[in-house]
């Protein structure tokens, strides 16, 4: 049962696991199942096979049950496989270690048989985990729809908050894991980033910074595994979470990170059955008891149902979430009628650019020449007329006469300009020119020219370029809208886009920038500017070339990280205080016409803790297209990335 309706949110974190600590023999494990349904809980995780087993010749594996006591939709729908946790793939002792390579194939080959959809993996024993790495690795190049769930406890030995004075552990083995992320990196890099290789973090009642914390964000988390250890008691006697805890499982609620309650209850709370409130003269006193963990249950089920609804515009863009699209290209393109109705719907793009025009009108006619003064503008790139209409709606508002030159290339939209402005009155205010901008000569000077050929990288979809072509129409003193915009880059952990991009199985994937809307990803340092480009450049040696050499800062207290590329966003100012941009520190409010960039590696780059990372970013210019070029040099080099445009570029 879920844990509760929450607009929007179609997610698997809706639903609540519980761990089954003592092994279900015989038809145990049916009752356990019916009796953690009953009270709620969404499904179980439970051990396989008798824990006390020991591979020996001819031994039949000792199963918690047969397949045939739970139907196949149970098994596969509310079963999570427990893989026996005395299993230690490095051990130094060959019998343990061959014994657990055997054991640990069985089960997973019964988990396969039972259509499983994902079995728990124990965590290392060591931080060398080779062998343990290599027989996973084995075990998933032959599995086809299950994943394997590495466990981990979510830790970190740096001290938290004020505990300055307690930074080093006992040497002994429970403190042996200082990063946990570490131990997971490692692993994970062994098996070859395998897509069906996840984790479950086991919460407990100390966290790492926030910093350290937001690392698990990029990373293929796929439970929480919630000790009750972890929680607190309330006035009322029942458990509840610190305010930190609750932070940190409201982020995994919004990330599709799944909650399971594990261990044995801490809070000695007697519910009382519902048919005694009531007053209910049917009720039984043998009813079902409830789970022992239901408190636990309830709480989780609290939280996830006081969070907000999804915004009505995530809701539109869930879909896209960590999905990889090719950026357009709308010069060699034309647009189809799909794709300008849905930039077309962003209100608040053109509400700005209505802002900026008005802006612009006011200071280019003062007051006193407003019946005498017919401002030239032209919108280049014209569409469908968006901008048109934001045009004349700021004439009227400020009380300035324009005049408008609406100039598209795309031969289909300019069918529906003629539509338009005849169905609104405007054949003596605008006149449609169907041709390129770069091509065109103008009857006259403008005095504002106006444009959206931004892309997520602001200049991405060449509108240097054409503008470059367009300036020429535009008076000395006259006004860009935008007059300027700039590109900036973060360095990102994103193992889905990753994996995503490596199935394709070639190095031009690697090589593409892709426009995503970018969720389960983790932000390690904060955004630096790139590329700058200002309107109009009417510089005798303009070249819109760049190259720019950032070096970024990991966030503190973060620990080391793994880097598979980095996003890319812009920030565009229109007209003076009027401003346009998906930069997340002055992004623009519900605006989606731009989801960010991004710009993956070949290969991640792992930056120890305290280390920075150092990237360089070039913009080529050809005759015929641009492109970009990128590469790492420090901590690691790394190739410099589409080199010479092959992989992936923008046609003039």
């Amino acid at each position: 049962m879920p844990l509760g309706q929450r607009a929007g949110d179609k997610s698997d974190s809706r639903y609540c696991g519980v761990e089954v600590l003592d092994f279900p023999a015989g038809e145990g494990l049916p009752a356990v199942l019916n009796h953690s349904l009953a009270s709620a809980f969404d499904f179980i995780l439970a051990p396989l096979v008798d824990p006390n087993y020991r591979p020996t010749p001819g031994a039949v594996l000792p199963v918690s049950a047969s397949d045939l006591v739970l139907g196949p939709a149970q098994w596969s729908n509310h079963v999570v496989g427990k893989i026996s946790e005395w299993i230690d793939l490095d051990a130094e002792d060959e019998r343990l270690r061959l014994d657990s390579e055997l054991t640990l194939k069985q089960e997973i080959a019964w988990a396969s048989h039972l259509s499983l959809q994902a079995c728990v993996l124990p965590a290392p024993r060591k931080s060398s985990c080779g062998n343990y790495a290599r027989v996973v690795n084995q075990i998933l190049q032959g599995l086809t729809n299950m994943h394997l769930w590495l466990r981990l406890p979510l830790e970190k030995s740096e001290p938290m908050d004020d505990d300055l004075d307690n930074k080093v552990k006992n040497n002994n083995q429970t403190s042996e894991i200082v990063d946990s992320w570490e131990l997971w990196n490692s692993f994970r890099l062994l098996c070859d980033h395998s897509s069906q290789l996840c984790v479950a973090l086991d919460i407990s009642s100390t966290l790492p910074s926030i910093n350290s914390l937001g690392r698990w964000f990029g990373e293929p988390v796929r439970a929480a595994i919630l000790q009750t250890n972890a929680f607190l008691t309330n006035a009322k006697g029942y458990p509840c979470l610190s305010k930190r805890h609750q932070k940190l499982l409201t982020a995994f609620f919004n990330h599709s990170i799944q909650a399971i309650i594990s261990g044995r209850s801490n809070h000695k709370v007697s519910p009382v059955p519902e048919g005694v409130l009531s007053g209910d003269e049917n009720y039984i006193e043998d009813a079902p008891v409830r789970h022992a963990l239901s408190p636990y249950l309830d709480y989780v089920a609290y939280l996830y149902q006081r969070m907000d609804p999804l915004p009505e515009q995530e809701r539109f863009e869930i879909n896209y979430r960590d999905f990889l699209q090719s950026p357009l290209q709308p010069l060699m393109d034309n647009l189809e009628a799909q794709t300008y109705e849905t930039f077309e719907k962003d209100v608040v793009k053109y509400t700005q650019y209505q802002r900026a025009v008005a802006k612009a009108l006011v200071d280019r006619v003062p007051d006193d020449a407003v019946s005498t003064t017919r401002t030239v503008l032209m919108v280049v790139g014209a569409g469908r007329g968006p901008l048109v209409r934001a045009s004349l709606q700021a004439a009227e508002e400020t009380g300035r006469k324009l005049k408008v030159y609406a100039v598209e290339k795309n031969p289909n939209a300019v069918i529906t300009l003629h539509s338009l402005i005849k169905l609104e009155g405007w054949e003596s205010l605008v006149t449609v020119i169907s041709s390129d901008m770069r091509c065109w000569d103008a009857p006259e000077k403008a005095d504002i020219l106006v444009s959206e050929l931004l892309g997520s990288f602001g200049d991405n979809e060449l509108s240097p370029e054409c503008l470059d072509g367009a300036q020429r129409f535009l008076k000395p003193d006259g006004i860009s809208i935008p007059s300027s915009y700039t590109s900036f880059i973060q360095p990102i952990t994103a193992s889905k886009l990753h994996n995503d991009i490596k199935a394709h199985k070639d190095i031009a994937h690697f090589e593409t920038a892709y426009v995503v809307k970018l969720h389960r990803i983790a932000t390690l340092a904060p955004t630096q500017q790139v590329f700058t480009f200002t309107h109009p450049n009417f510089s005798a040696n303009a070249s819109n070339q760049r190259y720019t050499k950032l070096q970024f800062e990991m966030l503190p207290d973060m620990g080391s990280c793994l880097v598979h590329g980095f996003a890319g966003y812009f920030d565009s100012v229109l007209y003076k205080d009027v401003h346009l941009g998906i930069e997340p520190n002055t992004a623009t409010p519900n605006m989606f016409s731009w989801f960010p960039i991004f710009f993956p590696l070949r290969k991640p780059i792992y930056v120890p803790d305290g280390s920075p990372i150092e990237v360089h970013f070039w913009r080529c210019c050809a005759p015929t297209k641009v492109w970009y070029e990128w590469a790492v040099t420090t901590p690691t080099p790394s190739p410099i990335h589409n080199s010479n445009g092959r992989s992936y570029w923008v046609g003039l």
